[in-house]
């Protein structure tokens, strides 16, 4: 093992190997208990060659080498010293707090009392805000001058990957992934340049993603102009990069690109840019790979397309199909006609995108309510509360609906999981499984134990882990927390099988990072290890696991499969893209 994963990485040294890595004089727990006992006492006994795997993929995201974006952190700095409230920068300034009205009326009086409170939350918002990002900042500008630094991994305790840096880290927001890029600069090469040019296009835009790459790559070549003036004048220029939905990684690819583009040999431009290849609604994909079902493979990218599937706009077609069937019936005998009537014409994608993204881990109709109901508040065309929240009921309602339609092969084998989580709840055991790469998994509710402690003043109370089962929650985290733990094996994969063919790698769960000569590369690796892992029988292994923990238990059999060809996510374009 290299000096740098001795300093930053995760080490067998001795009997309590679990809590050996990270810093060199900062050791760190590999998982992220939280103080759950439980899952201290797993990881202190399983066997250290079953997670071996797990230990390299943190190793060889640790020893990625970062640097600071100097240009970027520039205008940053220009802009926050500037007031902020631009790019996503919060505002430096107070909202002002309302005067007290002179009459003395009741109703102005109460309004006023509301209008004070609301003032005081929002500029409570903006100092802990405002804090965070001095902190993003002063780390930055601490760093600049350095020619790289690491970042140490651990994972929760589902499996999935984090920086262990809370403050500035390529997991965080626009802000700390525009300041972040490679310390390593690697010449473009053939094929860099396409795929920076399809990065910034990804950053630019919300929904792009449906388009196809040649339309995107359209799409940065009718707006060379606005890139070079983004480049080369990001503040007093026409600001085009300010109207990105990543502002400040746009800002670094225009800069990245303009370099290449102005270069007399565009090849050996070096680049330090991670270019992201991000997953198509991901939860999903990972649900049609276990279902092999055909038609919802397709609508998530595991089929090859001239263009995207985009599984989001599909979905606001139904819904907008529904609620116009709904619109023409009577509303004396079906009331939500009127409902019906009121939304049809605020249906699209962004309303529905949220909920389907979220109703593969376990999103309820409660969560998809409020989701509705902060989509449709911006969209300012609703301003009686109550009918806002009845149109919201109405809407999640249609919304999880459509998706049942689409997706009933994924809607059953999550049946199945909240099934097998109630039988073994009902003994009172804690679900737990294996990932394919060996990591034992268990989750954690319990209900929570009071415990009244009296003293010569007063009395205390104290909460802790009690050994009481939380059979409700069990049932609705396995689902969601079984496919975070697959979608960890598979990013923990590509890491290794990325490592093992000499690429620059960096993981945010499903989106994989690499420089742009390399993408093609890094595509064909991960869409490798996706099939790889997905022809082992998982759901088999997950059921023959559970029959051996829990032996007198009956489990209901797996689901039965669709005959859908794995190989073919080989062939995808897009899906990652």
């Amino acid at each position: 093992m290299s000096r740098l994963s001795l300093v930053l990485g995760w080490v067998f040294c001795n009997h309590y190997w679990y809590e050996n890595g990270g810093y060199l004089f900062l050791t760190s727990y590999i998982m992220r208990t939280h103080g759950s006992k439980k899952q201290q006492d797993v990881m202190k006994n399983v066997g250290r060659k079953q997670v071996r795997k797990v230990f390299e993929a943190l190793d060889t995201l640790g020893n990625t080498k970062w640097r600071v974006n100097g240009r970027v952190l520039g205008v940053v700095e220009y802009l926050w010293a500037a007031g902020g409230n631009i790019a996503g920068l919060i505002d430096r300034k107070d909202v002002p707090i309302p005067e007290k009205p002179r009459l003395e009326e009741l109703k102005q009086i109460q309004e006023w009392k509301w209008s004070v409170k609301k003032a005081e939350k929002i500029n409570l918002e903006r100092h802990s805000l405002r804090c965070d990002t001095e902190l993003k900042l002063s780390v930055a500008q601490k760093m600049k001058e350095e020619e790289g630094f690491y970042y140490p991994h651990n994972i929760d305790f589902r499996g999935r990957a984090y920086p262990m840096h809370s403050h500035l880290n390529h997991l965080s927001c626009d802000l700390c992934r525009g300041l972040l890029e490679f310390a390593e600069g690697r010449p473009l090469g053939k094929s860099g340049l396409h795929w920076l040019k399809i990065h910034l296009a990804n950053l630019y835009a919300g929904g792009i993603e449906k388009l196809s790459y040649d339309e995107r790559l359209a799409f940065v070549e009718n707006h060379l102009h606005d890139i070079f003036d983004s480049a080369d004048n990001p503040i007093n220029g026409n600001r085009w990069w300010l109207g990105a939905e990543d502002p400040f990684q746009c800002l670094a690819a225009c800069i990245n690109l303009s370099e290449g583009l102005r270069s007399s040999s565009p090849n050996s431009v070096l680049s330090h840019l991670p270019i992201h290849q991000d997953g198509s609604c991901n939860g999903l994909q990972h649900y049609a790979a276990l279902g092999r079902d055909s038609l919802e493979a397709a609508a998530v990218n595991l089929v090859a397309s001239e263009r995207p599937a985009d599984v989001y706009s599909e979905i606001a077609v139904r819904v907008h199909d529904i609620m116009r069937r709904d619109s023409n019936k009577d509303p004396a005998v079906y009331p939500n006609a009127l409902l019906a009537r009121v939304l049809i014409d605020q249906i699209d994608r962004k309303l529905v995108k949220q909920t389907v993204m979220t109703s593969v881990y376990g999103v309820t109709f409660v969560g998809a309510r409020e989701q509705m109901k902060r989509r449709l508040q911006e969209k300012g065309l609703i301003n009686d509360e109550q009918l806002l929240f009845t149109a919201a009921c109405y809407a999640a309602k249609v919304t999880l609906t459509a998706l049942g339609e689409i997706f009933g092969a994924a809607r059953v084998i999550m049946r199945w999981l909240g099934d097998c989580a109630k039988v073994i709840t009902s003994e009172n055991h804690l679900v737990s499984w294996t990932t394919p790469l060996g990591l034992p998994v268990i989750q954690p509710y319990c209900k929570t134990e009071r415990h009244l402690i009296k003293t010569s003043l007063q009395f205390l109370a104290l909460r802790r882990e009690g050994n009481t089962v939380d059979a409700k929650k069990q049932k609705s985290a396995f689902p969601p927390n079984f496919i975070h733990s697959l979608d960890s094996s598979h990013m923990m994969m590509t890491a290794l099988a990325c490592r093992d063919a000499g690429l620059s790698f960096a993981g945010v769960h499903d989106s994989f990072w690499t420089h742009a000569c390399d993408v093609e590369k890094m595509n064909h690796i991960l869409r490798e290890k996706f099939v790889e892992l997905y022809n082992m029988p998982i759901l088999e292994n997950l059921l023959e696991g559970f029959e051996t923990s829990y032996p007198g238990l009956a489990f209901p059999p797996v689901p039965k499969r669709g005959d859908f060809d794995l190989g073919k996510v080989l062939e995808s374009p897009y899906f990652f893209n």
